[in-house]
């Protein structure tokens, strides 16, 4: 069944109501104070003035010079603080981690922000939230029957949603206008994709060029219907035919997914319908808008270059649920480099032994992995790691070396 929604005047709607919060309440200055005592790391500020090449004892560390708390995050966390300000006696709810972090999401539970609960298949349980409580939507947002549900039960929202992601339903939006169907780089079960796909007409998550190029195919010589429904099973709008939803198509994307392959995707796909419709046909059957996050694609930049320093292994810090962090682990292991994802300084246990989690692969240990004599460390974090938990890892590892 197509979303027929009328998703945009939903959200006119709901921006209008005096129940709806997107900026913040006033406290900036208390905020700002609160979050530099808790996130801010004068260690990290230092390696930043030393053209971000810093060396203590035996080990030189350098650091990626885009790395850590992106605008949208800090944003995020502000708003939430300050709802916690504004409404200090109230119920507060969030739908979801405010962000991938789980030092910065513990920090919101010690302040009696609670968490909606949800099931393994991912449907939360509103029945908790009641008239006049206050829900906060997190910075990757939240569907837009989500939202409507919480405006119809007399909540106040308080919207943290990054305006990156916004961009990509606006662009969705849009696609749903010219009834075109909506492929949407990004992973199918992640809340900013659930997100999106709620303002799309019609919709195809694609998470990898591998998958693109097998719906490039089954457009350009057709297939087995029900094979492809199979392989997409969870990540197709209902009601979806490939042999009739494929034919006008607009690409978006989460805005966390790699700069380079989402580019690929969309030429991918501007190729394919170029070939079957021909060119000048091109913009009846074709639409893409750039939608990737320019923090997203700083941080990418600068974990390329930074892996052409001469290091000997590579700590990517932020947590293991987070797209944009696991990207950057990605841009290291292409470049067949040690690297060694974790989500605080706990996870380096000595100088033999780190608990990490390899690409795609639960959480284990590895050992020898911090080399004897001088080392040369590579250092970057994803766009909701405080720098405070980079400073802890650094610290951790001039201690254990020296």
């Amino acid at each position: 069944m197509e979303n027929t929604l009328d998703t945009q005047a939903l959200r006119r709607s709901l921006q209008k109501s005096p129940n709806y919060h997107r900026q913040g309440f006033g406290h900036e200055v208390e905020v700002e104070s609160n979050m530099k005592t808790e996130y801010y790391s004068d260690l990290v500020q230092k390696i930043r003035d030393s053209n971000y090449i810093y060396t203590v004892g035996n080990v030189t560390i350098y650091l990626a010079q885009s790395f850590g708390f992106c605008w949208g995050v800090e944003r995020a966390i502000a708003i939430a603080y300050e709802a916690r300000k504004q409404f200090p006696t109230e119920r507060i709810w969030i739908t979801n981690e405010i962000i991938h972090n789980p030092s910065v999401n513990q920090r919101l539970k010690e302040m009696e922000v609670q968490f909606i609960d949800a099931d393994a298949k991912g449907n939360k349980d509103f029945s908790v939230v009641g008239t006049g409580d206050v829900v906060i939507l997190p910075a990757f947002g939240a569907s837009i029957q989500e939202t409507q549900l919480l405006s119809d039960v007399g909540c106040k929202i308080v919207d943290t949603t990054c305006p990156w992601v916004s961009k990509v339903w606006n662009r969705v939006e849009k696609h749903k206008k010219a009834d075109f169907t909506s492929i949407v780089h990004g992973k199918y079960s992640h809340e900013e994709t659930i997100a999106t796909i709620s303002y799309a007409k019609r919709y195809l998550v694609v998470l990898n060029m591998e998958e693109a190029e097998y719906v490039s195919n089954y457009m350009l010589k057709g297939g087995n219907r029900d094979e492809f429904l199979a392989k997409f099973r969870n990540a197709v709008s209902t009601g979806f035919d490939p042999d009739l939803h494929l034919e006008r198509v607009g690409i978006a994307n989460q805005t966390t997914m790699l700069k380079g392959e989402t580019e690929a995707i969309g030429k991918l796909f501007e190729r394919t319908v170029m070939i079957k419709y021909g060119v000048e046909n091109l913009n009846q059957h074709f639409l893409s808008y750039n939608t990737i996050c320019d923090a997203t694609q700083e941080r990418q930049d600068a974990m390329i270059e930074i892996v052409e320093e001469p290091l000997d292994l590579m700590v990517v810090i932020g947590g293991y649920n987070s797209s944009n962090t696991t990207h950057l682990q990605e841009i290291a292991i292409e470049k067949n480099l040690a690297s060694y994802h974790i989500d605080c300084s706990d996870r380096i246990i000595s100088a033999d032994t780190i608990e990490h989690k390899p690409l795609g692969l639960p959480i284990t240990q590895s050992h020898q992995w911090l080399p004897s004599g001088k080392v040369k460390i590579g250092i970057t974090s994803g766009a909701s790691t405080p720098d405070r938990v980079v400073a802890d890892v650094i610290e951790k590892i001039f201690a254990l070396k020296n």
